[in-house]
């Protein structure tokens, strides 16, 4: 109880604030490989779904040519990739800017993935778990557990899982799997 209220957020600003000064020369060299690759901004916005399904402004590295329509992730398979997007997106380099969502108190580091503001089918499902009331997170336990052609419902039943189990050794245990996690394929929607 003392860690979900005070302790998850405290590790959210420490490692985020310590992960952008560390990280610094790598998301100025990735913003300027995106600009001088492809026409448009560097970062992509959007808005998604937060905490309690209030919506806020969530920042990634864009991997997509602008104008690209908003599409959630499991229908991205006919999107064309910029140069450097799908570099970006294989290593997860795009989501650095999400330290910016977390050291602002939009998302934390272990959360379930902010949705679509359209997603409400998803949105819906963590509102009766109670997944909804997190922080959406940069990984999360329905993510280190994806299998391919994962639904909506199993998604959001991990999410829910892990609302009614947070605890500081689950945030650790599912940092490590997200590093054994993106080393594997994607899974297919």
């Amino acid at each position: 109880m003392i860690y979900s209220r005070f302790g998850k957020r405290a590790l959210d600003i420490l490692v985020s604030a310590s992960a952008i000064l560390v990280l610094t020369p790598l998301l100025v060299a990735v913003a300027l490989a995106i600009k001088f690759t492809d026409p448009g901004p560097a970062i992509f916005r959007q808005r998604r779904a937060g905490r309690d399904g209030e919506p806020f402004m969530f920042y990634k590295f864009r991997s997509m040519p602008v104008d690209t329509r908003n599409l959630p992730s499991d229908k991205l398979g006919d999107v064309q990739l910029t140069p450097v997007g799908s570099f970006i997106r294989r290593t997860n380099l795009d989501e650095l800017p999400q330290l910016f969502n977390i050291l602002r108190g939009e998302m934390s580091l272990i959360g379930p993935r902010p949705s679509l503001c359209t997603q409400e089918e998803l949105i819906a499902a963590r509102g009766a778990n109670g997944a909804l009331r997190l922080r959406p997170g940069l990984t999360g336990w329905a993510q280190v557990n994806s299998f391919d052609f994962m639904t909506i419902d199993q998604k959001a039943a991990l999410d829910g899982d892990y609302a009614a189990r947070i605890s500081a050794r689950l945030d650790f245990k599912i940092l490590l799997r997200t590093f054994a996690y993106l080393r594997k394929p994607p899974p297919v929607y």
